[in-house]
């Protein structure tokens, strides 16, 4: 009775995770570049009534399976689902998609071993704070986008039809001669889902998730190309998060359930003395 009680809890607070995962999901089915994640439950320890026996030796007698009693569920994983969201075309050149495998390196710190990674390809020029003559290409707050040779890309401000191919190229013309040797860089990872979300649409390396393996698009690392002038929109299917949600929802009412039930039962076992 008791334990019906404790096992309708653990099942409450299980199920309130799942939906805060679920509202984050929903909250971010416009967020470009972003991730979903989804909860995995597991059982708790149960408690053995009795436990398993075989055959006897004289064989007139077959075995008895184990008699226990789930104590109730438990959190297993967050995962973060790494696929790919929906391609929307934009226009603008410095918008950028990643079609394929890997991340953006954007530079978080005094040098590129800071690097975050991003799906979300939405860059800008400003000028450069270390040469007034040119700008440079950052993300929405300013971090830098990191090279194949770990340096800031640059642009002079006197450049004019700003381009960048599948394989990274930034190309811009310069008193009508075509200029441009720096590439983009992209990352890829042993295991994506192993990651950490560090917000801001960004990841950060983690102790699970490997060692970036960094490379140009359309290497021999097997990054995949970058495409100009379209930007990835998150991978949240909401006919799917709105079925979670409801089962989820119905989970949780199911628990309450279980816990009122064990009450009033508790409430009989007071008023036998009457």
């Amino acid at each position: 009775m008791l334990r019906s009680m404790y096992s309708g809890i653990s099942g409450l607070k299980n199920f309130q995770t799942k939906l805060d995962v679920i509202g984050n999901n929903i909250a971010n089915v416009n967020t470009y570049g972003f991730k979903k994640s989804r909860t995995i439950f597991k059982d708790l320890y149960s408690q053995t009534v009795a436990g398993a026996s075989g055959p006897n030796a004289t064989g007139t007698r077959g075995g008895v399976n184990p008699k226990q009693v789930g104590l109730g569920s438990q959190l297993a994983a967050i995962d973060t689902i790494h696929g790919a969201g929906s391609t929307q075309f934009t226009g603008n050149t410095l918008d950028l998609a990643i079609e394929g495998d890997g991340y953006f390196r954007v530079q978080d710190g005094a040098t590129a071993a800071d690097a975050l990674y991003t799906r979300a390809g939405n860059f800008y020029l400003v000028e450069n704070p270390d040469d007034a003559t040119q700008a440079i290409i950052v993300d929405g707050d300013g971090r830098f986008l990191l090279d194949s040779a770990d340096a800031k890309i640059t642009v002079p401000l006197n450049a004019t039809s700003l381009s960048i191919g599948q394989t990274g190229v930034v190309n811009y013309v310069v008193d009508g001669e075509l200029e441009g040797t720096q590439v983009i860089a992209l990352a890829k990872f042993n295991n994506p889902g192993g990651l950490e979300k560090a917000g801001g649409n960004l990841f950060k390396v983690s102790a699970n998730s490997g060692a970036a393996s960094v490379g140009e698009p359309l290497g021999d690392g097997g990054h995949g190309a970058i495409k100009s002038g379209s930007l990835e929109m998150s991978n949240v299917d909401l006919s799917e998060e709105f079925t979670e949600m409801i089962v989820a929802q119905r989970g949780f009412q199911a628990n309450t359930r279980i816990i009122t039930t064990s009450d009033e039962i508790l409430q009989e076992l007071v008023n036998l003395k009457r």
